[in-house]
C-alpha cells in the first residue's frame, strides 16, 4: 500500500545508540500524539491476548549531521510543516516540563538539534530529509 504522506524521523548520526533510540522514541511519540488516526486498531493474537496498537503506516528514520538536521529544520519551517524536535540540552533533564524549558531557552538558530519528527505529504518528507539516508 502507498500512502500519500510520509512519517520521518530524522536523528544525528554521531549520537550513541542508547541516545538515538530514546530521541526516536520520543519523537514517535510526538507524531502518535499529534494525529490519532495514525493509530491504527489493537493487535491480537491467535491465543486472544491483545496488545497495543501502533501506526498504521510505516515510520522512516534517517541519519545525518548537525548541518543536515539544521537544513532540514530551516525546511521544515520555510514550509510550515507541524514538526517535533530534539536538542542536546534535553538529554539533561528529566521530564516535560523541564524539557520545553531547554528548548526554549534557546533562539532558533542556536538549537544543538540531535532528531526531528515530522508527518505530512510524501513530496514535502521527500524535500524536508533531501541529503540524508535511511538510517542503517
Amino acid at each position: 500500500m502507498r500512502f500519500e504522506t510520509k512519517i520521518a524521523i530524522a536523528i544525528r548520526a554521531d549520537l550513541p545508540a542508547w541516545q538515538k533510540l530514546n530521541v526516536t522514541a520520543f519523537l514517535a511519540s510526538s507524531i502518535a500524539g499529534a494525529d490519532r488516526e495514525l493509530i491504527g486498531q489493537p493487535y491480537e493474537d491467535g491465543a486472544g491476548v491483545r496488545s497495543l496498537a501502533m501506526f498504521r503506516q510505516p515510520v522512516l528514520v534517517f541519519a545525518g549531521s548537525a548541518v543536515d538536521l539544521a537544513k532540514a529544520h530551516g525546511r521544515m519551517r520555510e514550509r510550515n510543516l507541524p514538526f517535533a524536535l530534539y536538542t542536546e540540552e534535553m538529554f539533561t533533564t528529566g521530564h516535560d516540563e523541564a524539557n520545553r524549558a531547554a528548548v526554549k531557552a534557546v533562539k532558533t538558530e542556536e538549537l544543538k538539534l540531535v532528531g526531528l519528527a515530522l508527518h505530512a505529504d510524501r513530496k514535502d518528507v521527500d524535500k524536508v530529509v533531501k541529503g540524508m539516508s535511511l538510517h542503517p
